[in-house]
């Protein structure tokens, strides 16, 4: 059936004729904008065209064929979905007075093209990252004309960019087909500058300016003025010459643009009476300092996010500079300088925003896989591709950092020749191979400015990894904060000291949080979040739907707390240049990763302000260096105060001021003075006794920069001394044995803790920190590879309230002090329990694919006597300070009037709980390009 017979969509007739609207932009350069109405067919010759309208595509024109596919979980799904090539054409009239100039017809943004004129072929254009520039000159006379665009997002894109690119990939932006942003034809002299750029000399706060003309003949008696500002210089014009030079010194006070001061100046070229063009440039010197950045010769640091194209209304990225800002205004609102454009690059727009609210940019070919000469056809692509970003984008002073791609695997020599032709063309950025190239494992490799990369080579253990978090296949037990005590020490330096150049955390992050499903309302544009609604189907049909926001809560609160640790591990590595989180904001797609503390459309998910995300994410943070979270009575309280100044101001002078505190109550105080020099500053040591209150307790370290409103805190908790398990009335057991079983027939209070061999057909594993990225698609590669599959929850789900808590002061979410419980666990599967409303005291939450309900610690009535079920191997978790409290809390419980369990449970049904297989649905399998 021919595709537009089929379209589920309302047909306008097209009529004839077009509005256009003539914006002049000087006496020598005019532009027609053509966005409006078009005709839409699937054939050259336009059969059964319908009307669309550009700039826009086929999703949003609501063209294709409707998806009624609604299972599906992997990304986002698009309503109507087109793939091929698309025929878009309109009436233009050219005006009498474009006799003789030159005409380009410019396509800001768009999929491989070709364009037609009355009927005759002009050319074809395939970049995916700049605009398309037609020359129709020749083509258009005074008089209406007719534009055809042929639009192919099908086999015009090599396919390993098309199924992995963020340029096209389905999981975020889609693979779109149309025009987007500026689409317009554009008239100058045949005479004119058709290049203008500018090379900034910070030390000698001048600029070099490089004009090129369209020809080099007939200049003979003609002059160009080359100038930035009220200052210029002059150049007569020579016959045979088309590039002219010119530098031009704007004096001591001229302004830097920095983070601090993104200040810009314009540079013009003028042909007298022939031409104008200008730019607007940074003086800025962004480059390598030691292992770190600087800017300005300034050392800064690289708080950064990956960015995967997510625009979940259009399914298209941005073009207009507004919608940039509000972006950009946003990531600095949570103390982010810097942003990674994973495998695309972004528009002018972007760069234009970043530029005017002084973000550091990063851009990369839109390429994730394997760089071979044997690949012809793709390596002449992408070469094309970036060379067309050097030169399109260079000017921007916020495009500081160029990739080749995401994790590249393949041909160094391939890769060190692209990076030398795009130096030869700009030198104005720092380069390397690619973000994570050769997941790191192949350390520094010669040609590249800078590193971002997981880890510095292989090595021993985690000593390599420059982020806090892995997935099970990657690290063993996922890196240092599952499988570290927690502690706030720790930090990257041992790897990045294996590379002579800056290295920035790759990915850092990727905690993921539960669905809030409230969510679902808002994709009111060309996606449906049908991922979500099924999410939400599972979990109903598991019994579980009423718990969803509350899940929500507690992983999302966790998260944030993963987060500030991999972040701060960062900013207490001296030598480290940066990170770039995965992610501040949700990616939608790749199996679904729920990994931000914004959703989808940047909109906060109430789990953590602005303002308190900046305490630890900042251009200064202050820090508490400790060697764990928990103590008990008695023991020294010693810590050391180091304060991350990468701010513009020196801090050398200003007090640091640190409070102990127990609620509102101030135990100890100090002051100290922070020392000179900027990047990770040791400002002084405190001693303090943790003092006797026979009850365990929270307490904060609080820490401040005095006259201002920084500020940092720490938890920390304190247990009685000794802390020896005492049972009274309580029998703790780790099998139901005969004798268990007597016990509580005859009405005892009974602590089981199952051995794990008796229940590992019915558990699954502890997991301290919340699943890495997605269960799914890390659970195919773990098996693909013979690896260990993570346990792959999402944190805990505490009754705090709860009186068996009452000597192990907790948050209604896992806190550090929950490791030493958490590590040596295996949360019990009740999917089987008749009683569909019980709730452990200390629930395990599951992920979206599982949907187990799942138990820490339980109680219940089990025939005359009381039962408290811990899942967790007690000989092991009693070893830490946090294990011995719980056990205590729980026995003291147990021991008093207050242990009266709700729910009940036969004998029988106890023992089935604990020996029969729990089932669970089948997960499809996810793979992943960098593992294949």
């Amino acid at each position: 059936m021919n595709l537009l017979n089929g379209l589920k969509c309302s047909v306008i007739v097209l009529l004839c004729g077009f509005s256009l609207c003539f914006n002049s932009v000087n006496a020598q350069r005019a532009t027609v904008d053509l966005a409006g109405e078009w005709k839409f067919s699937t054939s050259l010759a336009g059969d059964s065209a319908i009307t669309v309208k550009l700039p826009g595509t086929t999703d949003t024109n609501g063209v294709g064929v409707i998806n009624d596919n609604h299972g599906e979980t992997t990304q986002l799904t698009r309503r109507t979905t087109f793939s091929g090539k698309a025929y878009y054409s309109r009436s233009v009239d050219i005006p009498t007075d474009w006799k003789g100039r030159h005409i380009t017809l410019m396509l800001e943004r768009t999929r491989p093209s070709e364009v037609w004129v009355d009927g005759v072929k002009i050319g074809s254009c395939r970049y995916l990252s700049t605009p398309h520039r037609y020359d129709l000159s020749e083509a258009l006379s005074p008089g209406r004309h007719i534009i055809t665009v042929m639009v192919d997002n099908g086999d015009a894109i090599p396919e390993q960019i098309k199924s992995s690119s963020h340029a096209c990939t389905e999981s975020t932006q889609t693979n779109w087909n149309g025009i987007i942003g500026r689409i317009e034809l554009q008239s100058v002299n045949p005479l004119h500058v058709s290049s203008l750029s500018a090379w900034p000399d910070v030390d000698l706060r001048s600029f070099k300016i490089v004009a090129d003309l369209s020809r080099d003949k007939s200049l003979n008696g003609k002059s160009m003025t080359i100038g930035v500002g009220d200052r210029s210089v002059t150049l007569p014009l020579r016959d045979g010459v088309k590039r002219y030079e010119a530098v031009v010194a704007l004096g001591d006070t001229a302004r830097l643009w920095s983070e601090w001061t993104p200040v810009r100046h314009i540079v013009t070229a003028v042909i007298p009476g022939i031409d104008s063009a200008s730019v607007k440039a940074g003086l800025r010197d962004f480059k390598a300092k030691g292992r770190q950045m600087s800017i300005n010769d300034t050392v800064t640091f690289l708080r950064g996010r990956h960015d995967a194209c997510v625009w979940p209304l259009t399914a298209h990225v941005a073009m207009d500079v507004d919608s940039w800002r509000d972006y950009f205004r946003t990531i600095k609102d949570y103390g982010l300088n810097h942003v990674r454009f994973h495998s695309w690059c972004p528009p002018d727009a972007c760069f234009e925003a970043a530029d005017m609210e002084g973000i550091y940019l990063q851009p990369e070919l839109p390429i994730w896989g394997v760089f071979s000469k044997d690949s012809e056809e793709l390596m002449q692509f992408l070469l094309e591709d970036g060379k067309r970003i050097q030169e399109e984008y260079g000017n921007h002073p916020s495009f500081v950092m160029f990739a080749l791609g995401n994790e590249l695997w393949g041909e160094i020599p391939v890769m060190s020749e692209f990076i030398e032709t795009f130096r030869g063309i700009d030198s104005r950025h720092l380069y390397a191979y690619g973000s994570n190239v050769y997941l790191g494992y192949n350390g520094h490799i010669d040609g590249e400015d800078f590193m971002v990369t997981c880890r510095v080579g292989g090595g021993d253990g985690y000593s390599t990894h420059t982020r806090a978090s892995f997935s099970f296949y990657d690290a063993d037990e996922g890196g240092y904060l599952n499988n570290t005590p927690p502690n706030t020490v720790m930090n990257f330096q041992k790897a990045v000291e294996l590379s002579p150049v800056p290295v920035v955390g790759h990915e850092t992050g990727q905690y993921q949080i539960y669905p809030d499903y409230a969510e679902m309302s808002k994709y009111t544009g060309v996606l449906r979040p049908d991922n979500f609604a099924e999410f939400k189907r599972r979990l109903e049909a598991a019994r579980l739907g009423g718990q969803a926001l509350d899940f929500h809560r507690a992983s999302g609160a966790w998260a944030v707390e993963l987060y500030r640790a991999d972040i701060e591990m960062n900013l207490r590595t001296p030598d480290m240049a940066g990170f770039q989180l995965l992610d501040l904001q949700d990616y939608p797609g790749q199996g679904t990763a729920l990994v931000g503390v914004l959703d989808a459309f940047m909109d906060n998910k109430g789990l953590v302000s602005p303002e308190e995300w900046r305490r630890w994410c900042d251009e200064v943070v202050l820090l508490a260096e400790m060697p764990r979270y928990t103590y008990n009575e008695g023991e020294m309280l010693e810590v050391d105060l180091a304060v991350a100044d990468y701010g513009n101001c020196a801090l050398a002078g200003d007090t640091l001021v640190w409070k102990l505190c127990h609620g509102d109550v101030t135990v100890e105080n100090g002051r100290m003075i922070i020392p000179e020099g900027r990047g990770l500053l040791d400002v002084g040591r405190i001693n303090v006794p943790l003092a006797t209150r026979s009850k365990a307790r929270r307490m904060d370290l609080k820490l401040e920069l005095a006259g201002s409103d920084i500020t940092n805190s720490y938890p920390l908790w304190v247990y009685p001394a000794g802390g020896e398990l005492s049972a009274g009335d309580v029998i703790i057991a780790s099998s139901l044995s005969d004798d268990v079983t007597k016990a509580l027939r005859d009405g005892a209070r009974v602590l089981l803790a199952p051995s794990r061999s008796i229940v590992d057909s019915t558990t699954v594993g502890g997991l301290f920190m919340t699943d890495y990225w997605n269960y799914r698609m890390f659970k195919t590669i773990s098996e693909s590879n013979n690896r260990p599959v993570s346990p792959g929850t999402m944190g805990l789900l505490i009754d705090a309230s709860h009186p068996a808590l009452a000597q192990f002061p907790t948050d209604y979410h896992t806190s550090w002090q929950w490791y030493g419980i958490v590590k040596n666990s295996y949360p019990l599967i009740l999917d089987a329990l008749n009683d569909t409303d019980y709730r452990p005291l200390v629930q395990v939450i599951d992920n979206v694919e599982r949907n187990h309900r799942l138990g820490l610690v339980m109680e219940f009535n089990v025939d005359k006597g009381k039962l408290l079920l811990v899942m967790a191997d007690v000989d092991k978790a009693s070893s830490t300070r946090e294990g011995r409290q719980l056990l205590n809390s729980l026995v003291g419980y147990m021991n008093s009037d207050a242990f009266s369990p709700d729910a009940t449970l036969s004998l029988k049904q106890l023992e089935e709980l604990l020996t029969v297989p729990a089932s669970s649905s089948r997960i499809d399998a996810l793979h992943n390009i960098s593992y294949d």
